[in-house]
């Protein structure tokens, strides 16, 4: 399943869950957490049941993102929607690796209870949302359930007691832009894909894309999207173009014709491993 774009609609809001289910997002992530205030938590995770019941067809596509483990609301969150039998969820202000197979613990419960294979329920968690998830973020390896890592900037500022986490210019300051550099280490070490943060500017479509691309060319595999407008450039920026597919055919050809070599002259330039490596990566993205 592709996971360039997970678009986030809030739970309590039939209207944006059926646009963001219509639209081209890869994942929609119905979100129980941060866009739910506390006293609408309830009717949010009927509404997000009823959802999941209604779209059957499309529930691999479907994701929700419940509250933090070390808060009062996931328990209900898993009683009111594990029924509803979602693809995944998305754990929240992930501390690390024991977070994961504390849930893979619950969820296997849920899972017996409800007739669904055990694993079947995938995990994204948020690693880079406490001070202390921080120093955990190369510790997914072999974790349970585990389908991508993704990071979040404005909760970690919450953490830090940080005023802001931009420098003037608009760029993420160092804490952050080391939170996407551990969550890309992390996300590797761990054999997952990297899925970079939301854009809150969700008119920015030109900065998105520059953004888009340029998280990519670092490794990111997919984006956070918290409006729909932002899918498709997401979508476009993270497809590999038709020029990139045939030089990585090309790399691919050269070293299947020279089997045995380590490098290879090519285009006046010199083609190791690593560069086949990469070229098969990116067939294999496009499904090649």
């Amino acid at each position: 399943m592709r996971m360039r774009s997970w678009l986030f609609a809030p739970g309590d809001s039939e209207k944006k869950m059926a646009k963001a289910l219509a639209g081209p997002a890869d994942i929609v992530l119905l979100d129980l957490e941060d866009a739910v205030a506390i006293e609408a938590k309830p009717q949010a995770r009927a509404m997000v049941r009823a959802f999941l019941e209604a779209n059957a067809a499309d529930r691999a596509r479907i994701w929700v993102r419940i509250n933090p483990l070390d808060g009062p609301h996931t328990l209900d969150d898993l009683v009111a929607i594990m029924p509803g039998q979602p693809g995944g969820l998305m754990l929240p202000k992930c501390n690390g690796r024991q977070d994961v197979e504390r849930l893979d613990h619950t969820l296997s419960a849920f899972e017996a209870v409800h007739g669904l294979v055990r694993g079947s329920t995938g995990v994204i968690p948020l690693v880079t949302e406490t001070a202390e998830g921080m120093f955990h973020t190369g510790s997914y390896k072999g974790a349970p359930r585990l389908a991508a890592l993704t990071w979040g900037a404005e909760d970690l500022a919450d953490a830090l007691g940080a005023s802001s986490n931009r420098l003037p210019d608009g760029r993420y300051s160092f804490t952050y832009e080391l939170a996407r550099s551990l969550t890309l280490v992390g996300a590797a070490s761990a054999g997952v894909p990297a899925i970079d943060t939301i854009m809150g500017d969700f008119r920015d479509l030109e900065g998105l894309r520059l953004r888009a691309e340029s998280v990519r060319r670092e490794g990111f595999r997919g984006m956070l999207a918290i409006h729909p407008a932002q899918v498709e450039v997401i979508n476009a920026a993270f497809t590999p173009s038709a020029d990139e597919l045939a030089e990585a055919r090309e790399i691919v050809a050269i070293f299947a014709a020279n089997p045995g070599v380590g490098a290879i002259g090519w285009k006046g330039g010199m083609l190791d491993r690593p560069y086949l490596s990469r070229a098969q990566a990116l067939l294999a993205q496009a499904g090649e």
